[in-house]
């Protein structure tokens, strides 16, 4: 397989030689480095490039040539290769050009010049935007394949599983796919049974039919059991508190685990763009987040498993998490970090329909099946607002049903929905009903200030409303308010009293819960910001209360 391709551009000889010798010797194993003195004679190469289907990795290019800057030639690049990752090399005075460049031509960094040492000013910021090509980079697929049925929750819900967990899978619709059709062989005989979808198809040959995820989890190496019995810390939830407990607690010399029932990254893993978080001007997206946190994690020796809290329980010192196949993790403290999952929409039709054209959440897995077609999102707050900018690539329109009579996005986020052609927004529009037999046919959609329905063919809904917090495997000491997000800190001191039951002679730490050595931090946590910075500190933060706690045991 030939190896992607890093392409410099530079019209002064000796700077692009230099940065040409620094590409070879960091990255020429794994990549195919070539360089070109022009803008013009760069975009020649990049044409031969795409008519020999070779795949270009990064693109760099200073900004001082003539006839053609730097942002004028990435401009045009991208449209030969819009995969690829943009970076501008600048003196310190193009650096507004290069800032107006991340708006313009949406490149992915600029690097100053003199670049010396590459070590600290080069391969870093190079680095991680090849680690994220990467990450994305499909080459001829030799890996799982599922079939399955658009329409299908099983096949919903493992394929999301897969794409959480950063497993890359390909899918090959029933109903549209000749190659999927072969791969279920022959037509059974009358009256045999066929196949049970999705049928999971592994490299080896080997299959499996119907399975659960966690089956598949097993199969491809993903850890699904602990490797030791006890530990300092058991973090439960690896969402961004959870990871970011998780990477403090290591880092400290915590022995960690982290419990994740679904996907590193909970519900912003899931978002399709996070553009207000610190240090990333051209944002990034929830997966990529999840994926850097998680190789911090383990680079520190967390152990990431795939598994189900059950239940949570205290002996003298000693902390017991249990997990769904019945086994115990024990530690001396634990931090649950659980998240919110979306809230249920109650109307008739959409829990038959979940999985069959009805999805929670952004759904990134269901884009390209909704290519050209009409998509509906309930929700107007910013995850709703992502999804819809996100859908807009692939879809024909999106239509936004607001309850409210505006959106509650960040202003950022309302400028680009309103900019967007493909993107409408119907204020005060609630679904009242889903329509269809074995999948999503239509909706009937009611005005909620005349009461008038209007219903409206429909083949995918994604709903985006809400946050229900995952507590009812906790225990009573552990105090949840009437909605079950968790009491800590102050919040448990009742009219100055502490928990009942309490037994250590001081109050809860800041972000301690009702049972002493179990701490709560993100969205779980009562009267949490919901933003995923805000998440990030509390579980940074929660480290330090637990060092606490543990120093007087």
């Amino acid at each position: 397989m030939a190896k992607p391709i890093l392409l410099t551009v530079d019209d002064d000889p000796e700077v692009l030689r230099a940065v040409e010798r620094d590409l070879r010797r960091e990255y020429g194993q794994r990549f195919r480095v070539l360089r070109a003195d022009s803008g013009a004679s760069a975009l020649d190469a990049l044409r031969q490039l795409k008519e020999r289907d070779d795949e270009v990795a990064l693109l760099l290019a200073d900004q001082r040539m003539p006839r053609m800057n730097g942002v004028e030639f990435l401009a045009e690049a991208m449209a030969l290769f819009p995969r690829a990752k943009r970076a501008l090399l600048t003196a310190y005075a193009d650096t507004d050009a290069a800032i107006r460049a991340i708006n313009t031509v949406r490149i992915d960094y600029y690097l100053m010049k003199p670049w010396d040492p590459p070590e600290e000013n080069f391969y870093p910021v190079l680095g991680d935007l090849l680690d994220d090509w990467l990450a994305d980079y499909r080459p001829p697929f030799e890996g799982i394949r599922i079939v399955g049925s658009r329409w299908s929750p099983a096949s919903h819900e493992l394929r999301k599983f897969l794409a959480g967990n950063q497993v890359p899978y390909q899918w090959l619709e029933v109903e549209a796919d000749a190659a999927a059709r072969a791969l279920l062989g022959p037509a059974p005989e009358e009256g045999a049974a066929g196949p049970q979808l999705p049928l999971v198809v592994f490299p080896d040959g080997s299959r499996l039919e119907a399975p659960p995820p966690l089956r598949v989890a097993e199969k491809v190496g993903l850890r699904t059991r602990a490797n030791n019995p006890f530990y300092d810390l058991i973090i439960v939830g690896g969402g961004p508190a959870g990871l970011a407990a998780a990477v403090y607690g290591a880092s400290e010399g915590l022995s960690t685990v982290m419990v994740e029932r679904q996907a590193p990254g909970g519900q912003a893993g899931t978002s399709s763009r996070i553009e207000n978080y610190l240090g990333f001007p051209s944002g990034l997206s929830g997966g990529d987040l999840a994926r850097r946190a998680v190789a911090q994690a383990r680079r520190f020796g967390v152990e990431v498993i795939l598994a189900e809290a059950a239940g949570l329980r205290a002996d003298g010192p000693y902390r017991f998490v249990k997990l769904g196949d019945g086994s115990e993790l024990s530690c001396h403290a634990v931090l649950v970090a659980t998240g919110v999952s979306w809230r249920q929409l109650d109307v008739p039709g959409v829990a038959r329909l979940t999985g069959a054209g009805v999805f929670y959440g952004a759904a990134m897995t269901e884009a390209l099946a909704c290519r050209d077609e009409e998509v509906y999102l309930v929700g107007g707050a910013n995850s709703a607002g992502q999804a819809a900018l996100y859908f807009a690539r692939y879809a024909r329109r999106v239509t936004m049903l607001v309850r409210g009579q505006s959106l509650a996005a960040s202003y950022y986020l309302i400028k680009e929905i309103e900019k967007s052609p493909k993107i409408a927004v119907r204020n005060c529009t609630s679904v009242a009903e889903a329509h269809g037999e074995t999948g999503l046919e239509s909706l009937t959609l009611l005005d909620t200030r005349t009461g008038a329905r209007e219903t409206v063919p429909a083949k995918s809904l994604f709903i985006l409303i809400g946050a229900e917090p995952h507590t009812d495997w906790l225990p009573a000491e552990v105090a949840r308010d009437e909605h079950g997000f968790i009491l800590s800190g102050p919040d448990l001191l009742r009219e100055g009293k502490r928990p009942p039951g309490w037994a250590p002679d001081r109050d809860p730490f800041l972000l301690e819960t009702g049972m002493p050595g179990v701490f709560v931090a993100g969205d779980v946590r009562y009267g949490s910001i919901k933003r995923v910075a805000s998440s990030v500190g509390q579980g940074s933060i929660a480290v330090q209360f637990i060092h606490q706690y543990l120093s007087k045991l």
